[in-house]
């Protein structure tokens, strides 16, 4: 049961004009952004961050890959409303949905490459608390991934580090379309909504 009521459209006042091209992309707005309408500063500078995360750029790493990679956080945090929703976007963004749900045999699953292998085992080492990033994982990402690419990589990381963090503590609840997804595509590797059923 969530711990603090999502805001409705009314109650959100005019932030909801500033969402309306994530309520277009998604065809929802995530309870996690109508919680932090409770300070509409935090949202606005939260989605201001995601844009940039997200903003293309010729050096740019493809969008799904950056959602695989969050998705690999969420999981090595354990948040299953950022799974489901980082799963979703994975697929939505051309991520195969068998290898969403093969995520933790990625050292050995064919459907990987080495530069997944390599993103892969850096969003958990960077989602683990402590951090357990080495000097290796970094020679190995450098031999697939530009530092600009790197640091977009660390970008989407850090970004879920918080929603997963938000979400967790906060027990929101999940939305009928990211709760399908996970339930059709993930659940056989262990997912559950947990704390976020609603």
């Amino acid at each position: 049961m969530t711990r603090i009521k999502p805001s409705s459209d009314e109650e959100m006042g005019d932030s909801i004009d500033f969402l309306k091209p994530t309520i277009e992309r998604l065809g929802f707005l995530p309870n996690s952004q109508r919680i932090m309408a409770q300070k509409p500063e935090l949202l606005f500078g939260i989605n201001e961050l995601y844009k940039a995360i997200m903003h293309r750029s010729e050096g740019s790493l493809p969008p799904g890959l950056l959602y695989l990679v969050g998705n690999a956080s969420s999981l090595a945090a354990g948040c299953m409303y950022c799974v489901a929703h980082s799963g979703g976007a994975a697929s939505h963004n051309g991520i195969e949905e068998e290898k969403l749900a093969a995520i933790w045999e990625y050292e050995t699953s064919d459907l990987f490459s080495e530069a997944e292998r390599a993103a892969i085992r850096f969003a958990q080492a960077s989602s683990s608390v402590p951090n357990m990033v080495t000097d290796e994982d970094f020679e190995d990402l450098k031999k697939h991934f530009t530092e600009y690419q790197i640091v977009e990589m660390l970008s989407i990381i850090g970004l879920y580090g918080f929603f997963n963090r938000w979400n967790d503590t906060l027990a929101t609840p999940l939305e009928d379309g990211p709760k399908a997804f996970a339930e059709k595509t993930v659940a056989k590797a262990g997912w559950t909504p947990g704390k976020h059923e609603t």
